[in-house]
């Protein structure tokens, strides 16, 4: 975000606490940001709506409930900054970006523990209600999870088939994920689980894998059985990842009602009388790199002229406050790189410029 001042981004959460928290913090760091979630005053929120329209804030920071009235064609970013709640939810929210045919790029950020707290908030509820609910969290998951093509899965999930085996935009296929055979280690997993009864969640049973006598462990005595650290030439990271891919492939179900205890379901049980197969995805390790301006993919290209495309957006804002509209609807961000692009010199050029035609030239 701060490498890409001056850009509109939307960056969702699951809670109030978290957006106003989440935007302060941007706050500090001299990015201008705004919250919006329904617990705002109605005044307070319009004013923030408008202010983000009129790209007096270059970041809005909102609860689901934002978006769905929104309509700034020109949003470059669209993060996640908590997992989504369902895939249907996320493609809605990711289509906030890029409207105009601009640059566009949508980040989610995905950590097991947060599908935890969205499974804590389906306890109590009816048994259906929490089926479709699991059924959800699982199909987020499992894109999260994936080392397929990212806009394949997501078309694929609406019906529609994407033929392309390589889209060149999205993390999986800029960044492809390596397969690994896991076949041992779900018989592990699965056979610590059996010994233990299913009455046990998964830190536990990485726990167990792993060797690591935690206070829990002794006071039931399971360090003395024999698949106690049965998983060491592994790390705690692959077993959660053994576990969470698991729960995927729906060898295991999570008990909800009953604290999230894992137990093994019909095809894991069939799994450990004959296995069979099981690979998961390796996620890639990054090094740390220095802030950079994120490549523009789609809508501006290198021969852009960045000072006067500068001074063009300066302009537009300055009649967007005469006029009182937002400055989208002057001229959308791709005209105006088009026309640091070709630099128009007459009428006939400047009505060929994507955006403009003969009304506005």
């Amino acid at each position: 975000i701060k490498a890409n001042e001056g850009k509109s981004d939307i960056v969702y959460c699951l809670s109030r606490k978290k957006v106003e928290e989440f935007a302060d913090i941007l706050k500090a760091n001299g990015i201008k940001a705004l919250a919006y979630h329904a617990g705002m005053d109605s005044g307070q929120r319009s004013a923030n709506q408008d202010a983000f329209l009129l790209e007096k804030a270059d970041v809005i920071v909102a609860t689901i409930a934002f978006g769905m009235g929104i309509d700034k064609p020109d949003v470059r970013y669209v993060i996640h900054y908590d997992i989504p709640k369902s895939l249907e939810g996320y493609y809605q929210e990711t289509g906030r970006a890029g409207r105009d045919g601009g640059e566009g790029q949508c980040i989610a950020f995905y950590a097991y523990k947060d599908l935890q707290k969205l499974e804590k908030f389906m306890q109590g509820k009816p048994v259906a209600e929490q089926e479709i609910g699991k059924q959800l969290l699982l199909e987020t998951a499992a894109y999260a999870e994936t080392s397929v093509c990212r806009r394949k899965v997501l078309l694929h999930y609406f019906g529609e088939e994407y033929l392309e085996e390589n889209c060149g935009n999205c993390d999986n296929c800029l960044n492809p994920k390596k397969q690994v055979e896991a076949k041992e280690l779900l018989s592990a997993v699965l056979e610590v689980i059996s010994t233990l009864k299913e009455k046990f969640k998964a830190d536990y049973i990485v726990n167990m894998l792993v060797g690591n006598e935690t206070s829990e462990i002794q006071s039931y005595k399971h360090n003395e059985l024999e698949v106690f650290g049965s998983g060491t030439d592994e790390d705690d990271k692959t077993w959660n990842a053994v576990i969470r891919q698991a729960l995927i492939a729906g060898y295991l179900t999570k008990d909800i009602e009953n604290y999230g205890l894992l137990k093994i379901s019909p095809k894991g049980k069939d799994f450990m009388k004959k296995p069979v197969s099981f690979k998961i995805t390796k996620d890639n390790e990054f090094e740390e790199e220095e802030e950079s301006e994120v490549p523009v993919r789609g809508g501006a290209t290198c021969a852009v002229d960045p000072v006067l495309y500068s001074m063009m957006k300066d302009l537009r804002k300055k009649l967007s406050k005469r006029l009182e509209v937002p400055p989208f609807v002057i001229f959308q961000d791709p005209s105006l790189e088009a026309m640091a692009t070709t630099y128009p010199v007459t009428l006939d050029e400047l009505q060929n410029i994507p955006g403009v035609g003969a009304g506005k030239a």
